[in-house]
């Protein structure tokens, strides 16, 4: 480096470094490398590219942004586990996210009111376990008396995201349960059987 320097200020003979000076020339060398590996600790390089799911399976339910009704989504796992508003966490089943409508979409940031007019509710299988899944809308409270489209996205997490169903139902009125999918996991993992067929969750909740 202090070869370096010297090419700078010309030869060797033209310039002359006295012990001092030497001593602050290391000093000031060896402050940038430590500045330097202290910045590299506290801003990793990004990993582009790469993501880290904690789901096997994402579950979205969304319904029109802005509407101030509650739709909730239950789900009912192979070996009899329900998952809701009350119970987010069964076995693998996790819901990530309960919207209750204009409930809890507001919030006062600075004296001023935000709202957050998207409207979903998201769940999450964190795993394979075998067997039939089913997933349920539930219309809970209605403050318009209007009827409710309700979007389902399923999509497969790992090894790679894969849009498995997307479908629209419509709830027409409050307290309605429809089914608006389930699908089976076989022994390998893979989704199969996925249909529509009526089941409540909800009357066998309330046994």
């Amino acid at each position: 480096m202090r070869a370096c320097v010297m090419k700078l200020f010309g030869q060797r003979s033209n310039f002359e470094i006295d012990p001092f000076t030497d001593l602050l020339f290391n000093a000031l060398l060896t402050f940038t490398f430590l500045f330097l590996v202290a910045l590299l600790l506290l801003n990793p390089p990004a990993k582009s590219g790469i993501i880290d799911p904690k789901a096997e399976f994402l579950i979205t339910v969304s319904w029109p942004d802005g509407s101030p009704n509650d739709i909730d989504v239950w789900a009912l796992g192979p070996k009899g586990e329900k998952v809701y508003y009350k119970r987010t966490q069964q076995g693998l089943m996790h819901l990530d996210r309960d919207d209750r409508g204009n409930a809890n979409d507001t919030q006062v940031i600075d004296g001023k009111t935000i709202t957050n007019p998207i409207n979903q509710e998201v769940l999450t299988i964190r795993g394979r376990p075998p067997g039939e899944y089913v997933i349920n809308l539930h219309y809970f409270k209605s403050e318009n008396d209007e009827p409710v489209p309700v979007t389902v996205y399923l999509a497969e997490v790992n090894p790679v995201l894969k849009v498995i169903s997307y479908t629209t139902e419509t709830l027409a009125a409050e307290s309605d349960e429809l089914t608006a999918l389930r699908f089976t996991l076989n022994t390998q993992g893979q989704v199969t059987n996925i249909n529509k067929l009526q089941k409540s969750i909800i009357k066998a909740n309330q046994k």
